[in-house]
């Protein structure tokens, strides 16, 4: 369904609920799973985590997770561990072209049986539960960290645990320390040293039975722009937050004091206030947090300043190839810009075009990080219910801070 933003301007203050992250969620259900007495509150009502917790929960032999990126692999290192089950785990086609070699040949070294179906190191794959009795594998340290949560998940539940060894430099380490501290929660003792990680086995009982999720950052991060390209004393509150967060993104409220926009935090909320007016260019290594980038550069676009922004190697295997979709999209915006295999450059802007249909490629974080330009000049967005995938309520959010969208 397309949708068209007519130009808008939202309320001076408003006050939005967002739901769990998607992140945190999908590690507990998967927690969950392997030990029933865990409970969760505040799970997120994404599209991916509905996928994880039916795969689940299913006694079905194959498995569709769609699009769902997370659940395809954090659900390969848990079947690999269901000794006596077989299932065949696939998905759209996007997600068939979408690599998972690193992780099913960890997995194999540990004593996995998991073999391709169609294209080598790419889903759909058959895998034949076993018990895992080895315990050492190693990593290039820079390939997607939900190859290591996966394994990492899973390593309680492991005869001996798991030593893990990552070569180089390490992406995204803050979902990595998500993952240990949500195991920690539970009572399982783990070790990061360096690139170092252990992972003790789990034989006595839970410390923890409830766990709360955070709301999610990565939803938070569309507000920010919003209130980046609003006028100075605009107010977004958003709720449940803490300062003490798990989630990388939420370098978000750092990162935004460059765009004239302060967080405070009080009573699990954040508020964010525009304070100030900036036409510097904008400078980002997003290495631990590249599910922004898209929100950064659009920012950016939106109010005319140069960014260039780095780290951003592991969009290219996400839902669609994400830094040419920027490329594509921005351009049609009247934008100029340069992308690599790792970065993007964003020249200054000095108007937008009208009326522009941003296509989405079956990515819900293109839909969200355009729809603040409605702030700006008026836009169609196509295959608008692509939000579902994390924040299905995200229009009608928008609609209630004051953004003119119809059908």
């Amino acid at each position: 369904m397309k949708l068209t933003l007519q130009k808008s301007s939202v309320n001076s203050k408003s006050e939005i609920q967002i739901t769990g992250s998607k992140s945190e969620s999908n590690r507990l259900l998967l927690l969950q799973a392997l030990y029933s007495d865990i409970k969760i509150k505040n799970l997120s009502n994404s599209d991916d985590s509905n996928v994880m917790q039916q795969a689940l929960q299913t006694s079905t032999n194959v498995i569709d997770v769609h699009h769902a990126g997370t659940a395809m692999r954090f659900l390969t290192a848990f079947f690999a561990t269901q000794n006596g089950r077989e299932v065949t785990l696939t998905g759209s086609s996007r997600m068939k072209e979408r690599p998972i070699q690193v992780l099913v040949e960890a997995l194999n070294l540990l004593g996995a049986d998991i073999t391709y179906l169609e294209t080598t190191g790419c889903p759909p794959l058959k895998i034949k539960g076993n018990v895992l009795t080895k315990n050492k594998v190693t990593l290039k340290a820079n390939v997607s960290s939900q190859y290591i949560s996966a394994l990492l998940l899973i390593a309680p539940k492991l005869e001996n645990g798991l030593e893990l060894t990552l070569e180089g430099e390490i992406t995204s380490v803050p979902y990595i320390n998500m993952t240990l501290d949500l195991l920690n929660q539970i009572g399982v003792e783990t070790v990061f040293d360096d690139n170092f990680i252990k992972v003790k086995p789990l034989n006595k009982e839970l410390k923890a039975k409830s766990l709360v999720v955070e709301s999610d950052w990565s939803s938070a991060s569309y507000y920010y722009s919003i209130v980046a390209l609003s006028e100075i004393g605009t107010e977004i509150t958003l709720s449940a937050y803490k300062e003490s967060s798990l989630q990388g993104d939420s370098a978000l409220a750092n990162i935004y004091k460059q765009f004239g926009v302060e967080t405070t935090f009080l009573n699990n909320t954040i508020t964010l206030k525009k304070n100030s007016k900036n036409t510097n260019a904008i400078k980002l290594d997003l290495n631990n947090s590249p599910d922004i980038a898209q929100t950064i550069a659009v920012t950016c676009l939106g109010l005319g300043i140069k960014c260039h922004l780095t780290g951003l190697h592991t969009l290219k295997i996400k839902e669609t190839d994400r830094l040419l979709a920027l490329k594509n999209e921005i351009e049609k915006l009247g934008g100029k810009i340069s992308v690599t295999n790792d970065s993007l450059g964003l020249e200054e802007s000095i108007f937008l075009k009208n009326d522009c249909e941003i296509a989405t490629y079956n990515d819900h974080r293109m839909a969200m990080s355009f729809a603040p330009l409605a702030l700006k000049t008026s836009l169609q967005i196509a295959d608008s219910m692509v939000v579902s995938k994390s924040y299905p309520t995200f229009w009608d959010d928008l609609k209630s801070i004051g953004f003119k969208i119809s059908k």
